[in-house]
């Protein structure tokens, strides 16, 4: 098959890693892959066989838009495609269009908990769309087309395990883009209350509100304990994983938490919000988002020797699994235009 990848961008970031891995995979099953985004740095992270094409397809402008659906109307005679499938809105809306002028058929993945507003119409009209968790399907309930499947994300296993290092010290982890949605300032918050033991902080991402998390650090009086890294190399983030603590996830809302499934991979104990994307890994125990008290008690309580969240790994899948169902998805799209 030729199959067109169309995402916003392509820097760090939980759907971009996402496609990252989808993308090697359906090279590697010998599929020919193009990638449409804005660009980014995992470009670099691809293999060398895949096709790039560069097209502004974050910007909400419907003259942008509909001017990004024509072009690829035309590469098609060049490329030839069987299927596109669309990451995120704006990607739902160019695909949507280009979809109508060319009888390709179209899907889309819903990586995130959307607003239920005018951006998401396009989901109801694409030929199949994929959730990455059932808690992203239950929020879409009503905006999808009839034909719509749970794959969960899937994820490489990793190199390096948290038992083969060393755990003297006590060493948290954050990683994801630093956005308020992630609730990194109810982490700060919670071990700023704790300032009487022993720990430090790694926060590894990029994000408009690192300023304001690094002055929020700075008037708590725990600058000294925080180190902000920006965005780091699969590889680095694998080290930090296996190198800290515990990771904290006080995210307000997820799709599914592709970070979390990577550090339980990597048996990194985490301490996750109460969500109904992660309540399908747990049977409870989890922490109310936003709650700065319960996460203080909640950090507080591993630092004294207690458990992080229970979390189950037995519902994590491989990416070559996930991989093969979107394939077979596909395949059902293709043969029904055919």
């Amino acid at each position: 098959m030729r199959i067109l990848y169309v995402i916003p961008g392509f820097d760090e970031g939980g759907a971009e890693v996402h496609v990252l891995s989808l993308i090697r995979e359906m090279s590697s099953f010998g599929h020919e892959v193009t990638l449409l985004s804005s660009g980014g740095r995992l470009e670099h992270e691809l293999p060398g066989n895949i096709k790039l094409l560069h097209m502004p397809v974050f910007r909400q402008n419907p003259i942008t838009v509909i001017s990004c659906a024509m072009k690829i109307s035309r590469l098609n005679d060049k490329y030839h495609w069987d299927i596109i499938h669309a990451h995120s809105r704006v990607p739902a809306w160019v695909s949507w269009i280009a979809s109508k002028i060319t009888g390709i058929p179209w899907i889309m993945t819903a990586h995130s908990l959307y607003s239920l507003n005018f951006g998401i119409i396009p989901f109801r009209h694409a030929d199949g769309v994929i959730c990455i968790s059932r808690a992203v399907k239950n929020h879409l309930a009503g905006h999808l087309p009839p034909d719509n499947v749970i794959i969960p994300n899937g994820i490489t296993p990793p190199k390096l395990r948290h038992e083969d290092f060393p755990h003297d010290d006590m060493k948290f982890l954050v990683v994801g883009r630093l956005t308020r949605l992630k609730g990194i300032d109810v982490a700060l918050k919670a071990l700023a209350g704790l300032k009487a033991y022993d720990w430090t902080l790694d926060v590894v991402g990029e994000g408009n509100e690192r300023k304001e998390l690094e002055a929020l650090a700075d008037s708590l009086g725990i600058a000294g304990r925080v180190k902000f890294h920006g965005d780091k190399e699969r590889g680095e983030v694998e080290r930090f994983m296996a190198a800290s603590s515990c990771m904290l996830f006080p995210s307000y809302s997820e799709g599914m938490g592709l970070v979390v499934l990577e550090a339980l991979s990597a048996g990194l104990p985490v301490i996750v919000s109460d969500l109904e994307a992660l309540r399908e890994f747990a049977g409870g125990g989890l922490v109310p988002a936003g709650d700065v008290e319960a996460w203080g008690k909640a950090i507080e309580r591993f630092i004294l020797g207690g458990e992080a969240s229970p979390l189950k790994t037995g519902e994590i899948v491989t990416v070559h699994d996930m991989a093969l169902r979107v394939e077979e998805y596909y395949r059902k799209k293709v043969a029904s235009v055919i």
